[in-house]
């Protein structure tokens, strides 16, 4: 990332540089609620000297949609609002064709996939997958692939996954993914397959649609004390992540958390989404204050599956699974 920039640098210094890369694009973001990192970045997109043309807010409750939208309309910028469940592949259907409907949004220049939810205790979804896996990387990669063609008419076209440096503590599984039924399964690491999985789609989008001018990547935000964590007790489940990151040896497990604002965490959007240099036909993970090649920062987490290969996933979402069987419960802490 920039040297102008630091993990202190908030979002609107980002959208004032920024401005004229923000100007008149369309931009598709999920997960809208009002105390998030999604709400904060269309607000400071919002306030650009520059204003996008149309800012699309798309999440499960359309009250906290509109309450987003309400601020954004008030800086001057035009809005949709679009009711999509990731944990619902028939939901995420009909959202889909929606946005294939709209004559009037011919094309989207910036999809940015940042709803999801985290180290959730077991539950299956409608679909019979695990909740963490479907709403937070099989439901956004159909959407996504849904939706394509709108993403790919755009003149330089940018897909955004909001991962998590929480890729540390586990790779896919591909052969276990499920947990077998729930039997093994731990809210942490079904965490960290799903942020695993947001970065080899971002990089499976750059490799096999770079030629088309799409850039494509991942980012950590930092460590934000958002809506997404309002369900966890700091003793007990951020005491088991502290544990496995210890057992797998990794150096988080030693350290305090570094707490970042709203503003400093949705900075890292407003870069992914709009910095020139990020170039179509490569993938980037943006962390904090710095910027790699994706590919270059994944190989001790791919489990030795090729960086390219991501038909395992696309044969996940054509499948019966046992799970769909049993009768999903959704658990309350599970909203956006």
């Amino acid at each position: 990332m920039s040297h102008k920039y630091s993990s202190r640098t908030t979002a609107d210094v980002v959208v004032k540089d920024l401005a004229s890369q923000i100007a008149g694009t369309t931009v598709l973001l999920t997960g809208v609620s009002s105390g998030g990192l999604g709400a904060c970045f269309a607000e400071q997109i919002a306030k650009s000297p520059q204003k996008p043309k149309l800012i699309i807010l798309a999440g499960r409750s359309i009250k906290k949609i509109e309450e987003t939208a309400s601020i954004v309309n008030k800086a001057g910028v035009t809005t949709k609002i679009l009711e999509l469940d990731l944990s619902s592949f028939d939901r995420v259907r009909k959202a889909a064709a929606e946005v294939l409907g709209w004559s009037d949004v011919p094309t989207i220049d910036v999809l940015i996939n940042n709803a999801g939810i985290m180290a959730v205790p077991y539950e299956v979804g409608p679909d019979g997958f695990e909740l963490q896996l479907t709403t937070n990387h099989l439901g956004p990669f159909l959407f996504t692939n849904l939706i394509l063609e709108k993403v790919l008419a755009a003149k330089e076209p940018r897909i955004v996954n909001v991962a998590s440096d929480g890729h540390r503590l586990s790779p896919f599984r591909f052969a276990d993914y499920d947990f077998h039924d729930g039997e093994n399964y731990d809210r942490w690491l079904a965490y960290g397959q799903t942020k695993t999985a947001n970065m080899l789609f971002a990089v499976s989008l750059a490799q096999k649609l770079g030629h088309r001018g799409l850039t494509a990547t991942s980012l950590h935000p930092g460590v934000i004390g958002t809506n997404l964590s309002n369900h966890l007790d700091w003793e007990k489940d951020f005491g088991d992540l502290v544990k496995a990151d210890r057992w797998m040896g990794n150096f988080e497990g030693w350290k305090e958390f570094e707490f970042k604002s709203l503003e400093q965490g949705a900075m890292t959007h407003v870069y992914a989404a709009f910095e020139p240099s990020l170039k179509g036909g490569k993938s980037y993970l943006l962390r904090i204050a710095s910027v790699g090649l994706l590919t270059d920062m994944l190989q001790h987490t791919t489990a030795h599956t090729p960086l390219t290969d991501m038909s395992p996933i696309q044969e996940i979402l054509k499948r019966p699974s046992s799970l769909g069987q049993r009768t999903p419960q959704r658990h309350s802490c599970c909203g956006s």
